[in-house]
């Protein structure tokens, strides 16, 4: 997998310039295609009513099915969440290719958490990480493809999705991004049982973590 930790900077002009574009698209109503460290991700604003609505139709996702709050940190994520030795053990492992759907607190906005249900994730990769500072910290995402097709990879397959109002540039076109996505999609994990709801990356780590925690 590559590394995505290596140097980055939000003061370079070009990359700022594009974080800047991305939020305002997103504080519009748009939605925002972006790379992280596993698929391309496709966001909205959580706070914008007729962008989540317009996030799944989009995507033909049933309304019933909730998408991924992405967070800028294990903080703002377990800020959703109802605590547990479960969480609060596997929220060690973020930033990084792990969705954990979980118990939310109560009060938390349908729109984050149907069914009294959140899926929270903070990714590693840097652009990611710099869009969702930017933004107010999270984001209601999913992969960046329609229900049923494989998701983007690329920059350029992003934009061939037409699904966003704006793509994010990486930098890889002209050679000068963070490398390409994983391409493997995160390890999904139901809480507080801690079942492999999608198998992922981090599976084996999860499954010791876990039984640290039940043993």
């Amino acid at each position: 997998m590559p590394d995505f930790l290596t140097p980055f900077s939000e003061n370079d002009s070009a990359v700022a310039a594009a974080l800047d574009d991305a939020c305002a698209v997103l504080r519009r109503g748009g939605l925002v295609a972006y790379p992280s460290e596993t698929v391309w991700g496709l966001a909205a604003l959580p706070g914008h009513p007729a962008a989540v609505e317009r996030l799944y139709a989009v995507k033909g996702r049933a309304a019933h099915r909730p998408v991924q709050v992405s967070c800028q940190d294990a903080c703002a994520a377990l800020e959703l969440a109802q605590p547990g030795a479960a969480l609060l053990a596997l929220s060690a492992l973020w930033p990084g290719p792990l969705t954990l759907v979980t118990p939310a607190l109560p009060g938390t906005p349908l729109t984050l958490a149907p069914g009294g249900l959140v899926g929270l994730r903070v990714p590693s990769h840097p652009l990611a990480l710099a869009l969702l500072r930017r933004c107010g910290g999270r984001l209601l995402t999913t992969s960046c493809n329609p229900s049923g097709q494989l998701p983007a990879l690329t920059a350029a397959q992003a934009r061939d999705m037409a699904l966003a109002d704006f793509v994010l540039p990486d930098g890889q076109e002209n050679g000068a991004g963070e490398g390409p996505v994983g391409g493997l999609a995160s390890t999904v994990v139901g809480l507080p049982g801690g079942a492999v709801l999608r198998s992922g990356p981090l599976d084996g780590v999860v499954a010791a973590l876990l039984a640290g925690v039940h043993g």
